[in-house]
């Protein structure tokens, strides 16, 4: 994603990039995820990587998948997806360490035609910070 000026394309940084893929969804609250989530009305997918995982530990229920696997396990028509992706309406909440990289993520996703997919605002930390549920990571 570049911008155009006068016919050529230049360079957008990363700040701008997030802020213009942030414009396409509604990202969604830690209490408000967990609450779709718990109703059964969101899958919500752990994109950390497993040291991550390992020193915070787990969201009891969360779908991992690895950030370069995303696209592979949820595309709904592949033939590598996980059980849970059944659909291309299906709710998808994605969240990665701080909220960063689940922006792209759920933005790849939408390009696949996941289109309510979302990702957490603070990612697990704030999750976390909210008292929501967290278990040990695998040791």
């Amino acid at each position: 994603m570049s911008a155009t000026e006068n016919g050529e394309e230049r360079p957008v940084g990363i700040d701008a990039l997030l802020e213009r893929v942030r414009a396409g969804y509604q990202r969604i609250e830690p209490a408000d995820a967990y609450e779709a989530f718990e109703g059964g009305e969101a899958l919500l997918v752990d994109i950390r990587y497993a040291a991550l995982r390992e020193r915070d530990g787990l969201i009891p229920g969360a779908l991992v998948v690895e950030r370069n696997e995303l696209e592979w396990r949820l595309d709904p028509q592949g033939s590598h997806r996980v059980p849970e992706a059944t659909r291309h309406d299906l709710r998808v909440v994605v969240l990665c360490n701080e909220g960063y990289a689940s922006s792209l993520a759920a933005e790849s996703l939408h390009r696949l035609g996941l289109h309510r997919a979302t990702d957490l605002v603070g990612g697990f930390q704030a999750w976390r910070a909210a008292g929501l549920p967290v278990t040990p990571g695998p040791s």
